[in-house]
């Protein structure tokens, strides 16, 4: 990420960390990947040389700022998808401050949705990280829509792990899958779809 760029994204981090202290509820909250993950998941998107990305939970698109810059490197796109509009609008103009709006394709729907109307294989890197008690539900469609070698990031798996009890335990025992979990930030899930499966 360029310096420019650099300086915005951190901008737009502090901002929404103020935002984020100055709300008691969760869902009024940004909740944005702390920046060590943020830049992790522009390496591994780099060193997979994926294109092909899906975001599940925009938010107010810190993070898929960081996608689509790891995507501009690759060649890619990010598509991104949040059930809250305002929130997609906001992103979008996130996007546009920071030169990356050509890189995204942002929609207002239901993570759910996304992933089943996805072919098999349509996606090389995935991020996820949307509302937690509805990802035992998605579990199916993750593995069938990833790619061969692509790549799965799920975030909080530390932070929320009593929230993730049922998702750990499906992801874990999918024999399609090699995987960790990477202690940054709030704890970060890394899984690769075997070549073979």
């Amino acid at each position: 990420m360029d310096a420019t760029r650099r300086r915005l994204v951190d901008e737009l981090y502090a901002r929404s960390k103020e935002h984020d202290e100055s709300r008691s509820d969760r869902l009024e909250r940004f909740r944005n990947v702390e920046p060590p993950t943020a830049e992790l998941l522009g390496v591994l998107i780099r060193a997979t040389g994926a294109r092909r990305i899906l975001e599940l939970g925009t938010s107010n698109g810190y993070s898929t700022i960081w996608l689509a810059d790891a995507a501009q490197d690759t060649g890619g796109t990010v598509v991104s998808v949040d059930v809250d509009a305002d929130r997609t609008d906001l992103a979008r103009q996130n996007l546009r401050d920071v030169g990356l709006e050509e890189r995204a394709e942002l929609r207002t729907e239901n993570a759910a949705e996304t992933l089943a109307r996805s072919g098999d294989a349509a996606w090389e890197f995935v991020f996820l990280d949307a509302e937690r008690p509805a990802y035992p539900g998605y579990q199916r469609d993750l593995i069938r829509t990833l790619a061969p070698g692509g790549l799965l990031a799920v975030d909080n798996v530390r932070s929320h792990e009593h929230e993730l009890i049922e998702f750990t335990s499906l992801i874990e025992a999918e024999p399609a899958l090699t995987q960790t979990v990477v202690p940054v930030g709030a704890g970060l899930r890394l899984a690769v779809r075997y070549r073979r499966s």
